[in-house]
């Protein structure tokens, strides 16, 4: 019995080997299929669940299950004209309510302005300020000191209403991508000049 016994735990031995081998076989056949998956993903364009990037600095992110296109409310262009942000066209907007009575707006603007200077030709990062008409100036002065960042302006605060959802606060940063729908937001202040926040651009320029 016992020779039988010290047999069979030779034998056990022997196989453990050949399990961990195959499991070893096993778990690197599924990275492949994984791999070879997200790569079709992005080959194709497929949509990104940018909820799994919500962490970090990006901790806050929310994606839109249903995107909206934004709204046509008018607002002031940087040389005082009257558009609207339909008429701005990149593979990614970022837009940015703010104002310069908004501390957080003031603090991460910035990290937008980095933002902007790492993607050139690739985003927008359009920050629009809920500053009134009184303060226009004001709010001007303060984005000149952020290149390349553009100056706009809604003096009526009407784009924290219009925009779908509505606004929950300033600051709230909104990302648009192909197709011009929003694919999601932060509300609140963020550090966007960082791997986080470079993370979600990259998911987004490449969906198609």
């Amino acid at each position: 019995m016992t020779e039988f016994r010290e047999g069979e735990a030779k034998d056990r031995s022997r196989r453990r080997p050949l399990t961990y081998a195959l499991w070893g076989a096993a778990a690197i056949g599924l990275a492949v299929i994984l791999y070879v998956i997200a790569a079709l993903l992005i080959k194709h364009g497929g949509p990104t669940d940018l909820n799994s990037l919500a962490a970090g600095a990006m901790k806050d992110l929310k994606a839109t299950a249903a995107g909206s296109p934004p709204p046509k409310e008018p607002i002031l262009g940087p040389n005082g004209q009257s558009t609207d942000l339909t008429q701005l066209k990149a593979p990614v907007v970022v837009v940015n309510l703010w104002a310069t009575w908004c501390a957080p707006c003031v603090t991460e603007m910035p990290t937008l302005a980095k933002l902007q200077a790492a993607f050139p030709g690739k985003i927008l990062v359009i920050p629009v300020s809920m500053d009134t008409a009184k303060d226009s100036d004001k709010a001007r002065a303060f984005i000149a000191q952020y290149p390349p960042l553009p100056f706009y302006q809604d003096p009526k605060a009407a784009m924290v209403f219009t925009v779908t959802p509505p606004a929950e606060g300033l600051p709230t940063t909104i990302l648009y991508g192909h197709g011009g729908r929003e694919r999601a937001r932060v509300s609140g202040a963020a550090d966007w000049s960082g791997a986080d926040a470079h993370a979600v651009i990259q998911a987004l320029l490449a969906e198609k």
